[in-house]
């Protein structure tokens, strides 16, 4: 036995709302798409309950404006709005960081999923790493006690930052090894170093997503 815990991730809605977030961000689902609860529902493979909170949480962002007859229209993304989005995470996600090496906070939850991250990686699974890469970030903000910070990132998560001329195994490489810089600074307790490494990481995604919206 590993004495491994199971990978934690995001509750249903969330992980709707990351979905559709990452399909608008990189333009899979363009401006002026209509979105019914019951088709999203069904190719999402899951209950309309998760979906109808999912648009709540797109509508408050400003991705997607509600209809009276259950869907909702795209709104979309620019340059500023996605900024604006990854800037918030990268504050946030550096400040839990931060948090969890002032406190002191257990982190083998953290090491658990890189280190079961790395495994899909040596097993050149990279489909299976959009979960772990999830579950490190998830884990992070569970750590740092915050549960207000907890519950605004896991309503900002969207899932792999990819840009177009990266595939998913590049991205996931390149994001583990960010994920490890991370990790070995908040293991060493060094908030300042934690903290910077984060909010490179999220700011590079950013870089990366922006590549989709070069005109």
């Amino acid at each position: 036995m590993l004495g491994l815990k199971p990978i934690q991730l995001l509750p249903a809605r969330e992980r709707v709302a990351a979905a559709l977030r990452k399909a608008i961000i990189s333009k899979q689902i363009l401006e002026g798409s209509v979105l019914t609860l019951e088709n999203t529902a069904q190719e999402l493979g899951v209950s309309v309950t998760p979906v109808r909170e999912a648009f709540q949480i797109l509508a408050r962002d400003g991705l997607i404006e509600l209809k009276q007859n259950k869907g909702a229209v795209v709104l979309g993304m620019n340059e500023t709005t996605i900024r604006e989005h990854y800037e918030i995470r990268a504050a946030l996600e550096s400040a839990a960081c931060g948090m969890c090496c002032r406190e002191g906070r257990d982190l083998k939850a953290v090491e658990d999923c890189l280190q079961a991250a790395r495994a899909a990686l040596d097993e050149k699974d990279s489909d299976s790493y959009s979960n772990f890469n999830q579950s490190f970030h998830y884990e992070i903000w569970k750590a740092a006690g915050n549960e207000k910070m907890k519950t605004m990132l896991s309503e900002l998560w969207n899932g792999l930052s990819m840009g177009v001329k990266t595939t998913q195994e590049e991205y996931a490489i390149k994001s583990q090894e960010e994920h490890e810089r991370i990790y070995e600074a908040m293991a060493r307790r060094d908030a300042e170093g934690a903290s910077k490494e984060m909010y490179r990481h999220i700011i590079r995604s950013m870089e990366d997503v922006l590549t989709r919206y070069v005109t």
